[in-house]
């Protein structure tokens, strides 16, 4: 770095323009997650019973449990080892999760540091921490409670709705473009050989625990990748270590087959792609109809005319890493929206690159500004990182204690009539699954369907191996029960728990029907 960079940046040593980085990001994340936490959008944080398959997966490992998992074709490698850790801190289950809301999103930021450039590019860390508040913008937007919603950046938040492949995504693209920013990546030095395999490996550990990495950014990433060799050659080495780790991960899943119960192949129907369309499309008029939501559309078709704008510029001015992330802002989300529909998907968290990938755009914002616009200095980025803490430790860590802290008075009951009953019950799957996250042992729950068979999905099979329950949890989320020859649901004890019902059949055993995914 020359004299005349360093005076122009106060003379600030790097280490601490990186911590003041992380301090304001993770400010932002503290504040993000609170608001989210605070909305109607915590029933995904919480309580959803998608969400809550890490949290059931560390418990059932805490207590020693056999394992031998129904998953989906998403193993939630990456969630579990993260929410495993933080359990430690002993916050309970609702804070955990919060907590692990708040990581996920200070990872995010650095995905996004690493895609902003090296300590060469011109304030690298204002343009991740520029991409991050723009992220926080847009999940303020959403507030419904509903999974299905087109509220795609609060998704982030929680630990099952693919935020370790969404991380995964941006970190790809950021090790892309620092392998590009080198001019040695030919010459194969062993910084350049080390961003190569640190691309492959980010792809190899993605594809391993969501294959969907491949549809969000090796295809996408790839292709842009192969156009940038057409003209720079050396381009075909990230290219084709995204490809080859992305083989990899896919034959890495080969011994852990019996732990995907659906291997999501039942997703795909291309004769659907007009009523997936219908599909999204109905999606998006809900979203339009409410006025922030109308105002992250719009907020996101900005950004994805930005990313096009920066790509012709960066591409003009031959900075190839930087044009392809910016490329990646409106390739990745178009390459996905158009596959989602011809495949025929029904499923609003396929189409998350279309929030996140044009966050991309704005960390190349700094690179393209005039030369005479000043870098921050010292003092002011100092006194802007601590009113960032202030505001969120003074507002948003009360506001997330708030929301993990709420009592559930129904929840409650349901946990302490089972614990103290002794005995082994049963619900179905979006009516159980929370309160068998609370027991202290959640094999006091057994996860059926409504006609009282095994429901293998997302849960552990050793659970079915009780063979038979004595009372059922019911609630207006599901059908109603279909019980055995010779039972009838006069024969049970009803307990009321607010909006649960527990119906207690005594000494009469329901025995566990054959497992079905």
């Amino acid at each position: 770095m020359s004299g005349i960079e360093t005076r122009r940046r106060g003379e600030v040593p790097r280490w601490t323009r990186e911590l003041l980085g992380w301090a304001v990001a993770a400010a932002v994340a503290i504040t993000a997650v609170a608001v989210v936490a605070a909305s109607p959008r915590s029933e995904l944080l919480f309580r959803d019973g998608d969400s809550l398959v890490t949290t059931l997966v560390v418990h059932s490992l805490a207590i020693g449990q056999p394992q031998d998992w129904a998953m989906s074709s998403v193993l939630f490698l990456p969630e579990i080892a993260v929410l495993w850790m933080l359990s430690l801190l002993g916050l309970g289950i609702n804070g955990t999760l919060a907590l692990a809301g708040v990581v996920n999103v200070l990872a995010l930021y650095g995905a996004l540091r690493v895609a902003a450039g090296s300590a060469r590019t011109r304030a690298p860390i204002a343009g991740a921490l520029l991409a991050l508040a723009g992220f926080a913008l847009l999940a303020a937007t959403e507030g419904s409670p509903s999974r299905d919603a087109l509220e795609l950046a609060s998704l982030l938040t929680t630990t099952t709705y693919y935020s370790a492949t969404v991380v995964a995504v941006v970190l790809a693209v950021g090790l892309a473009r620092r392998a590009l920013d080198r001019p040695d990546v030919s010459r194969g030095t062993p910084a350049a050989r080390g961003l190569v395999a640190a691309l492959a490996l980010v792809a190899a550990a993605s594809v391993l625990t969501n294959p969907l990495f491949a549809a969000w950014a090796t295809v996408p990433l790839g292709a842009v990748l192969v156009i940038v060799a057409l003209r720079r050659p050396d381009a075909w080495w990230p290219a084709g270590a995204l490809v080859a780790g992305s083989v990899i991960g896919y034959l890495a899943r080969m011994p852990l087959a019996h732990l995907i119960a659906n291997t999501g192949a039942g997703y795909i129907d291309p004769s659907q792609w007009l009523a997936s369309l219908d599909y999204y499309g109905a999606l998006l008029a809900d979203r339009w109809r409410e006025p922030w939501g109308a105002a992250s559309i719009l907020l996101l078709v900005l950004l994805w005319a930005w990313s096009i704008v920066a790509t012709v510029l960066l591409a003009r001015r031959g900075t190839s890493g930087a044009a392809v992330v910016a490329a990646c802002g409106w390739v990745i989300p178009l390459l996905v929206i158009v596959g989602a529909v011809a495949l025929g998907t029904h499923a609003a968290r396929y189409l998350q690159p279309a929030v996140f990938a044009p966050l991309l755009a704005l960390t190349v914002v700094p690179g393209l500004l005039p030369d005479r616009i000043p870098v921050t200095r010292l003092m002011p980025a100092v006194g802007a990182a601590a009113l960032a803490l202030v505001a969120a430790v003074g507002l948003g860590i009360p506001s997330l204690v708030t929301a993990a802290t709420s009592p559930d008075t129904d929840l409650d009951c349901v946990v302490r009539w089972a614990e103290q009953s002794g005995r082994t019950g049963a619900g179905q799957f979006w009516t159980v699954r929370l309160p068998k996250t609370h027991l202290a042992d959640p094999r006091g729950l057994v996860q059926v369907d409504h006609q009282l068979r095994g429901y293998a999905w997302l849960v552990n099979r050793d659970d079915f191996a009780v063979g038979e329950v004595t009372f059922l949890v019911m609630d207006a989320q599901s059908p109603a029960f279909e019980l055995p020859a010779g039972v009838s649901p006069s024969d049970a004890e009803l307990t009321s728990c607010g909006r649960y019902t527990i119906a207690d059949f005594g000494d009469l055993l329901l025995p566990i029907g054959p497992q079905r995914s």
